[in-house]
């Protein structure tokens, strides 16, 4: 245990966090989402477990500790839902709100197709796995730097 660190921080996901440079991005990605297969390409190359985490969850848990990127267009991406770009579910609205509340003067969110997703996902740096179950609840946040 370390003093002001939620315990539910587990050793890998703070690892990997404390790993990451300014530009890296952590996927968190919902229960659907081939989590093992794509963290085996990411730089950390295993998938960092969160059972019985929401997406959101997950995502309000990483950005107590981790800065989100205003320096690009979008500190934090969702994926696209199908045929539907512009639709945001709830799982979206309620991880916006959480990931608005943490970005810093400047940042903005975004979207991305979910195949473009899938490409972009095994080039991150690491895969966060949940137990999300709303479909399409799988999130790209890009780290930023400490002010």
């Amino acid at each position: 245990m370390l003093n002001g660190i939620d315990a539910r921080v587990t050793p890998d996901l703070m690892d990997c966090m404390m790993r990451m440079g300014h530009g890296d991005e952590l996927v968190v990605a919902d229960a659907n989402f081939p989590s093992t297969n794509h963290a085996a390409s990411t730089l950390f190359g295993q998938v960092i477990e969160l059972p019985g985490f929401s997406a959101p969850e997950a995502i309000s848990l990483i950005t107590n500790l981790l800065p989100l990127d205003p320096f690009v267009d979008a500190c934090a991406l969702r994926m696209e839902i199908d045929d539907e770009p512009e639709t945001l579910g709830e799982v979206h609205r309620e991880a916006f709100e959480i990931i608005e509340a943490a970005m810093p003067e400047g940042a903005a969110t975004g979207s991305i197709e979910r195949q473009d997703f899938y490409v972009r996902a095994s080039q991150a740096f690491g895969v966060v796995a949940t137990t999300e179950a709303r479909p399409f609840g799988c999130f790209i946040l890009r780290k930023g730097v400490i002010f």
